[in-house]
């Protein structure tokens, strides 16, 4: 059986129960429903944790988290709030073992994490749906070209675009809504038209 540590009897005692809990109800709980839990308890830890030297730690994790539970609320169930405060405390264990301060690496290629490239399939689409978008812009008047170039690949504001070209803002609005909806027309409607014959 586990010896309680100064913090698990402070955690027991009355001055830290928010709930008014008598500590020696609360102890008599412990000892009667959680404690006899324990060989159970180390057997998960033991099969559910990979180091070995950790399971004492997790034991008095497990049981400082039940017992400041127990101060706002005693469970209905011991045995299942006991070991699901314990795949908790895993859980919790695990994710904060996975963390990787960006300081502690200097080389990211030593982390040999998988670089989220696109493999030789998705760069052929992607090239093929950037022919297909060319293309479909030679198709616009050059000045509606310039314009949805202008907003929508280089991002430049109306004003900045009316200005560039020497005319109103209201004809820049005119020259991109045509020049977007001809582009959806291009695009899509050669889908379509494809799709149709097959």
């Amino acid at each position: 059986m586990a010896d309680t540590s100064d913090d698990d009897r402070e955690s027991l005692d009355p001055r830290h129960s928010s709930a008014g809990v008598k500590a020696s109800d609360l102890r008599a709980w412990f000892i009667h429903e959680v404690l006899p839990m324990e060989a159970a308890l180390t057997q998960y830890l033991h099969h559910n944790w990979r180091n070995p030297n950790d399971i004492e730690d997790l034991l008095q994790d497990v049981y400082v988290r039940v017992c400041e539970a127990a101060v706002r609320q005693r469970p209905d169930s011991t045995k299942a709030f006991v070991f699901t405060t314990t795949r908790n405390l895993l859980i919790d264990r695990v994710r904060r073992e996975q963390v990787i301060p960006i300081e502690a690496v200097l080389d990211l290629d030593s982390l040999g994490i998988a670089v989220d490239e696109p493999g030789p399939d998705r760069n052929v689409m992607a090239r093929e749906e950037l022919r297909r978008l060319q293309a479909a812009l030679d198709r616009l008047s050059p000045r509606c070209r310039e314009v949805v170039v202008l907003r929508r690949i280089e991002g430049m504001q109306r004003r900045a675009i009316a200005l560039r070209m020497g005319i109103s803002e209201a004809t820049v609005a005119e020259h991109l809504a045509n020049g977007v909806s001809a582009l959806a027309d291009i695009l899509y409607g050669e889908a379509a038209d494809f799709r149709r014959k097959k």
